[in-house]
């Protein structure tokens, strides 16, 4: 909060003062009033970049994701502190009455008693199967694939908010080209109208272009349907509410795309070492191995290392004197805490070997879960790269048949735009008719829609080669 302090250290101020305070004083307080605020997202424009670092700041199945790789980062702190001892404490109290042991001489007696006890405990285990070392492994593992699966979610968001935004661009371009035929078309009904005037035209020809308008006009609201639908989409992956004023960048794009294309055989190598999908499998199967490892430390026997201090208190325990006339011991009073809870410290250390003999078949029956966990891992991880050199099989020969099919469409919108300025202009004259004009003109549209489909198809496979590469997705030439 700006927070402006006006101190006047004097009452003698003349009307230049006002005026320079009016001046100056003014200009600055409606600055800082109509500051905009950062957080909003209005009046900018997003390129691709932004959209993808602002759902990686937003997007709520990232920030579930990450909030998943620290549950998995406490379970790996956890695994490792098993190593050390375990220390507790204790303390309890009691009252008690009717038969009780007295512990002066450990007969009962049916007396009211009070007793308190105090011990810390402590126990360490020295050999237990290799298995806390194992489940160590086993939780810095398990982090890892979580880490993994964060970057993977990241990865899948990436290419989804890339596809929506040139499907936002490719919307704009059909978008545009149907304007421009409607331009046209209303340039050419004007044209139709004086030469109809002039007798050289009929009615039916000015009525057939009506038509091809009015159809060129729906077309046209399509395609703002089309944009309008395809902001949403890219909004909606944003987690933006649709009434926020957004707008998209767009980037110089080359009319003239190149066919550069890395091969398969080099995207899948890359691919392999870096794509999260793939190294989440791996580490998973390692997981699993250490999962086997755990459940047959289970047979093996446990040793502990236990020490602990004990002390307590009683009303029951009480001094004892002898008489000098009888030579006889009698009891006093009861000895006072501070002397009970030192006198009566205990304290010990020892070693607990316990040995598996039989425990219902369930070390065997873990060991088999586990091994079937581990097969299944292996399975999913050599699903993982065959989806991986699927993916990159069908991106690479998408990209081939959208590069031949761009070159393809070149051509036709070529010859398109000849057969239309030759139309044209043998209908302008009257020697061709409204029909052969529409038809023309039809194709021609065609032809634009069909090179801007097979260009963004075209780019939008190359950045998915280009992202199972690592390099960075990015419109920007």
């Amino acid at each position: 909060m700006l927070r402006i302090e006006l101190s006047i250290y004097s009452t003698s101020f003349n009307m230049n003062n006002v005026c320079l305070l009016k001046r100056f004083l003014i200009p600055i307080l409606v600055f800082f009033l109509f500051l905009p605020d950062k957080g909003l997202t209005q009046n900018r424009i997003w390129t691709l970049e932004d959209c993808i670092y602002y759902a990686f700041e937003n997007n709520l199945q990232i920030k579930q994701s990450a909030l998943n790789v620290k549950n998995f980062e406490i379970s790996k702190l956890e695994a490792k502190l098993s190593l050390i001892p375990n220390l507790n404490s204790d303390a309890s109290f009691s009252y008690n009455w009717g038969r009780v042991l007295d512990r002066t001489n450990y007969t009962y007696t049916d007396k009211e008693t009070n007793q308190a006890n105090f011990g810390i405990h402590a126990n360490m285990r020295l050999f237990g199967g290799l298995q806390l070392q194992n489940q160590i492994k086993k939780a810095s593992l398990d982090f890892l694939t979580s880490q993994y699966d964060y970057d993977k979610i990241k990865d899948d968001i990436t290419l989804l908010l890339t596809q929506a935004y040139l499907n936002i661009l490719y919307n704009k371009e059909l978008l545009k080209v149907a304007t421009n035929q409607v331009s046209i078309t209303r340039d050419q009904i004007r044209l139709t109208e004086k030469l109809m005037e002039a007798g050289k035209l009929a009615l039916g020809n000015l009525l057939e272009i009506q038509a091809q308008g009015a159809r060129e006009e729906i077309t046209e609201i399509n395609y703002e349907n089309s944009l309008a639908l395809a902001y949403l989409d890219l909004m909606q992956l944003l987690d933006i509410k649709a009434d926020t004023d957004f707008e998209i960048e767009v980037p110089v794009l080359d009319d003239e795309l190149l066919f550069e294309i890395t091969p398969i055989n080099q995207v899948y190598d890359v691919a392999l070492e870096r794509m999260p999908s793939v190294k989440s499998a791996e580490a998973a199967v390692e997981s699993a191995y250490r999962g086997i490892a755990i459940a047959k430390g289970a047979r093996s026997p446990v040793l502990n290392l236990q020490s602990g201090w004990n002390t307590n208190y009683s009303n029951q325990y009480r001094k004892f004197e002898i008489d000098p006339y009888t030579g006889q011991y009698y009891q006093t009073d009861v000895i006072p805490f501070g002397d009970q809870f030192v006198d009566n410290q205990s304290r010990f250390i020892g070693l607990s070997l316990s040995i598996p003999i039989f425990n219902a078949y369930q070390a065997t029956s873990n060991i088999s879960r586990a091994r079937v966990a581990a097969s299944n891992a292996e399975y999913n991880y050599e699903l993982a790269k065959n989806t991986l050199r699927k993916s990159i099989e069908q991106a690479f020969y998408d990209a081939q048949a959208a590069y031949k099919s761009y070159q393809a469409t070149q051509k036709s919108l070529s010859s398109s735009v000849e057969a239309y300025r030759h139309t044209e202009q043998r209908f302008t004259v009257g020697m061709a008719t409204s029909v052969d004009y529409n038809l023309a003109k039809t194709q021609l549209a065609a032809a634009e829609s069909d090179l801007l489909r097979a260009k963004y198809d075209y780019i939008f496979k190359t950045k998915i080669l280009d992202f199972y590469m690592g390099r960075p997705i990015t419109l920007n030439q």
